[in-house]
């Protein structure tokens, strides 16, 4: 009698420059427990450095690429969370290049998956502080510690998230080929409002998973080419607040009535009292924030959130965005 296959995983990993890197993230990936997968490397080095890397390792299952055309960071990482499936496969994931997964993270993602009937897994990371230098070392906590419960969210409850943090991380999701979310934004924006914006994409019910079986790694620095820009750092931040004030106003308009008391009622998420009520602040959707603040903290927050709202200027891409979300 033949075995059923295993279902296939496709993973996706841009790099640029970091071949030690790309080295050690590809090889935590050949550990795997899970062993029928594919992942396509994109680089978006016009030398091609990360070729050689690629071919030393000689495993078959990695695909190198690279990017005809230089897309900087954003453009690279979005677009490893296209909908195309060449290979046919029936799981995917993104492994940035400084990143790494441990052994079991693709079995027990699928895991998840069948045993909860879900199609996104949104799974808990430690952070590697100092990442690429020397003095790199593992954090004792994972980034959805005291932000998430482990269960199931519904794709409204798990936007509200939005409030008070980021919500997704690049490296933390796993998704069915049958989920309905559209994980590629497809809109000019930095790396970091991406993952705003994936956030309020999703369409479908998400498990939050908290055993931290993945690393992303804190090197913000190293990574800031995010399309050229040459703007000033007072104006980018400014005009990313606006953008993301504007997509948890949108959050909160979106989720049903009985969730928009739970966030309040601290019934969804883990976050404190404090960060929720900040992120309602701060976003101008709610003064009503009981006695999680004092009177100072939040007339801060009201300022701060009416000159976000004045000076901040989205682009009309996020507009655009939003429709096709919501549409």
């Amino acid at each position: 009698m033949s075995r059923t296959p295993q279902p296939k995983v496709h993973v996706r990993t841009p790099t640029f420059k970091r071949d030690k890197a790309l080295n050690r993230c590809l090889e935590s990936l050949r550990a795997q427990t899970w062993k029928n997968w594919v992942c396509d490397v994109y680089d978006d080095d016009p030398d091609g450095s990360g070729r050689a890397t690629c071919e030393a390792i000689g495993d078959e299952r990695i695909r190198y690429h690279r990017n005809a055309r230089q897309k900087f960071a954003s453009k690279n990482i979005d677009g490893c969370f296209t909908a195309d499936n060449p290979h046919d496969a029936d799981y995917f994931f993104v492994l940035e290049d400084d990143n790494l997964v441990f052994p079991e993270f693709i079995e027990e993602n699928i895991r998840v998956c069948r045993e909860n009937g879900v199609k996104l897994v949104l799974r808990n990371q430690l952070i590697e502080f100092a990442s690429g230098t020397p003095g790199a070392r593992l954090s004792r906590f994972g980034i959805f510690d005291n932000k998430y419960f482990e269960k199931t969210y519904e794709p409204d409850e798990f936007r509200l998230s939005l409030i008070a943090g980021i919500g997704t991380s690049n490296g933390g999701l796993f998704w069915s080929r049958l989920a309905r979310s559209k994980l590629e934004i497809g809109f000019d924006c930095t790396a970091t409002l991406q993952e705003y914006m994936r956030t309020f994409s999703i369409a479908d019910p998400i498990y939050v998973a908290l055993d931290p079986l993945a690393v992303w790694a804190q090197n913000a620095e190293q990574t800031m080419r995010d399309m050229g820009n040459t703007t000033s750092f007072l104006r980018r931040e400014l005009d990313l607040k606006r953008a993301i004030q504007i997509l948890q106003q949108n959050a909160w308009k979106l989720a049903a009535k009985d969730k928009r008391s739970k966030f309040l009622k601290s019934q969804i998420f883990a976050y404190s009292d404090q960060s929720r009520a900040t992120g309602l602040m701060k976003s101008l959707i709610s003064r009503k924030v009981g006695r999680a603040l004092t009177l100072s903290r939040k007339a801060e927050l009201l300022a701060r959130g009416i000159l976000i709202r004045t000076a901040g200027r989205p682009s009309p891409d996020l507009f655009d965005f939003i429709s096709s979300r919501t549409g």
